[in-house]
């Protein structure tokens, strides 16, 4: 939604471990309403779940956004950051220059640097959607990152921007998705991932920074001191160097979105 969110997510919390570790866990409750964003009449429902300025991997902001039925997204480029967007409700169109894609539950829509892209509600519910914005490797650089990682695929040139692109993937039926040939930054992989009732999965944040949102089921999250409920709308985000045990409650599986950021350490290569 933004190309300038450096301020931390409001109302987001964090699980402390013992070692300093700490986890970052917000929810879509007490979105702000916000009229006329890129351009358009309306109100937007908006609500940041996690921040750049708290990770190392190049995120520019992760968010949830929601627009009525006949709700615009105005139409608009980015020319520092990458952008994901993934339907969690509702059915729409995505415009990408200038051409209109049906949207709906499990759509996820990769844009690169310059694309054109904005949305409509088509429907007669809300549509809902979470949002990744990460930083280009450029623009890391230009902020001062001391170890970007490497782009997935290499760029064709050291002075030109990459040719704008966008890919619309069905991620439901996909499963699991990889950015590269669109993204030129360290995003490696988009998933749904599940968890079975009374199971539980270990994530750890080792050359990696995750984040998951939980799109249905209840559970929990714990990361060796502090514990939090998960319920649909429920965002987990591991900072690099953290670690943490994600459970579905007994006879209640859980399935939530999960995304990747490769992080690189200083004078590595990934």
């Amino acid at each position: 939604m933004s190309e300038t969110a450096y301020a931390p997510a409001p109302e987001a919390h964090t699980l402390s471990a013992y070692d300093g570790g700490d986890v970052i866990v917000g929810d879509v409750s007490g979105a702000a309403h916000i009229h006329g964003v890129h351009g358009t009449t309306g109100v937007t429902r908006w609500k940041a779940l996690a921040s750049g300025a708290d990770l190392r991997g190049g995120w520019e902001a992760v968010e949830w956004a929601c627009v009525p039925p006949g709700g615009v997204s105005g139409e608009h480029l980015h020319t520092r950051t990458e952008e994901v967007y993934f339907i969690l409700s509702g059915t729409g169109e995505i415009y990408l220059n200038g051409t209109a894609h049906p949207i709906a539950p499990g759509s996820m829509v990769l844009t690169g640097l310059g694309t054109v892209h904005g949305l409509r509600n088509t429907g007669d519910s809300d549509l809902a959607w979470l949002v990744i914005e990460m930083r280009s490797p450029r623009f890391s650089e230009a902020l001062g990152a001391t170890a970007p990682a490497p782009a997935p695929t290499p760029v064709a040139s050291e002075e030109e921007p990459p040719v704008p692109t966008a890919r619309l993937h069905d991620l439901r039926a996909e499963r699991t998705v990889s950015p590269a040939g669109v993204f030129t930054g360290p995003l490696r992989t988009l998933a749904l991932e599940t968890v079975d009732a009374a199971g539980t999965v270990e994530l750890t944040a080792d050359g990696r920074e995750h984040m998951v949102f939980v799109l249905s089921g209840t559970g929990w999250v714990e990361n060796g001191s502090d514990t939090a409920e998960l319920n649909p709308g429920t965002a987990v985000t591991l900072p690099l160097g953290t670690r943490a045990r994600i459970g579905a409650d007994r006879g209640h599986g859980l399935e939530f979105f999960h995304a990747e950021v490769a992080v690189a350490s200083p004078g590595s290569a990934l």
